[in-house]
């Protein structure tokens, strides 16, 4: 299939002649005044944030800063998207700007964009029908005969127990098949990967898709950076990474007695038992690629470190795949949200490769490893918390 996104390039048309240096843009970060590069071309999306399709909170997040790669990444379609960035543009950055805010690494950036359009060259970013086709089946069978198992035999409780195995399994599955219809990554018409969302999350999961999409690509925007990724906005149940708990601590916060979260982590509760599985299965799988993973405030980090510095892989198997939706690949998802998800180990060792040549730590577990590695973050958190709760 034809490239997704296009080589990156120019966003724009002229609609603006004025140039501007990084600092005259970053003046330009608080609600109700913000602007944003992509592309070293200048755009105010002040008035544009409350009609974002993706929502207010995703695209507010780069405001002050350069969003050519968030830009590439969430967009199958950029050619689309530009007719509506024109009436935004206001000018450009001053020819003596480099094109990354922040002291950001301009080789490193450069070289993740040349491996982006390499990806597309490809195809990486293009889905088999088939793959999905059959995923979505195997889960509808499940679902069948699960209900077909109580109407014909009852709800005694050696079926109510495989019923429920089997319902959770479903569930879980189309937890990562509505996931990868949220991000545009398996149909060519973003029209119809969104029908096919609703579908799977609404009437399979009966959960909302908007809720969904408003949450989750702030999370893939800015992975574990406190007050912008809304996975971790904890509502002050736990504190979490290095930072958090420390400044609870200097200020005095006990919603919780944090030092014993690690133990209260394991008292998640759900309605049904079907739902409890289910959680838990989505908790640990979801978790175990970032808790451990760095958490910190905002630092302007490119898209590159940024991602790699929130997120880490599982080491592959084919039960590791089926039983993450392929998420052991958390890296690759990052860094291309787009991408269908049978292509991430192909792309895996572009990325390595790319890492290792700008010294960036590729982290790869067992799936083991992975889930103690959770519990042990939650651990030091606690006591960083309750360090800084009593002697600071």
């Amino acid at each position: 299939c034809p490239a997704k996104g296009g080589v990156v390039g120019p966003v724009g048309g002229r609609g603006g002649s004025a140039v501007y240096t990084w600092e005259e843009v970053q003046r330009h970060s608080h609600r109700g005044d913000q602007w944003l590069v992509i592309d070293r071309k200048v755009y105010n999306i002040t008035q544009w944030v409350k009609r974002h399709p993706g929502g207010i909170r995703v695209i507010s997040h780069f405001a002050g800063e350069d969003a050519t790669d968030a830009f590439v990444a969430f967009h199958p379609n950029p050619n689309f998207v530009r007719k509506f960035l024109k009436p935004l543009l206001i000018g450009e950055l001053a020819p003596t700007e480099p094109s990354q805010d922040h002291g950001k690494n301009a080789v490193l950036v450069q070289d993740f964009q040349a491996l982006r359009n390499r990806v597309e060259r490809e195809g990486l970013l293009c889905a088999r029908p088939l793959f999905f086709s059959l995923y979505l089946g195997h889960i509808l069978l499940l679902e069948a005969l699960a209900l077909g198992l109580l109407w014909v035999w009852g709800t005694s409780w050696s079926l109510t127990l495989l019923c429920s195995l089997m319902l959770a399994t479903s569930q879980s599955q189309a937890g990562w098949l509505q996931h990868d219809f949220g991000h545009l990554s398996v149909c060519k018409k973003s029209s119809w990967n969104h029908v096919l969302h609703k579908f799977v999350i609404g009437h399979l999961k009966g959960a909302s898709a908007n809720w969904w999409n408003h949450r989750h690509f702030q999370h893939h925007a800015k992975p574990n950076v406190l007050s912008k990724d809304p996975d971790v906005n904890m509502l002050h149940v736990f504190v979490l990474g290095d930072k958090q708990p420390v400044e609870y601590g200097i200020k005095k916060l006990k919603y919780m007695p944090y030092h014993h979260q690690h133990q209260y982590f394991f008292l998640i509760a759900l309605i049904t038992f079907v739902r409890f599985l289910e959680s838990h299965w989505f908790v640990w799988v979801t978790q175990m690629n970032h808790l451990p993973m760095e958490i910190d405030h905002e630092r302007h980090q490119d898209w590159l470190t940024m991602q790699l510095s929130g997120t880490c892989n599982i080491e592959q198997s084919t039960f590791n795949d089926w039983f993450s939706g392929h998420l052991n690949f958390q890296i690759e998802h990052h860094l291309f949200p787009t991408m269908p998800r049978h292509n991430y180990h192909l792309v895996a060792p572009l990325v390595r490769t790319l890492c290792e040549k700008h010294g960036i730590p590729y982290q790869v577990k067992t799936l083991k490893k992975a889930i103690i590695d959770v519990v042990r973050s939650l651990k030091k958190s606690g006591d960083l918390w309750l360090d800084a709760y009593l002697h600071k």
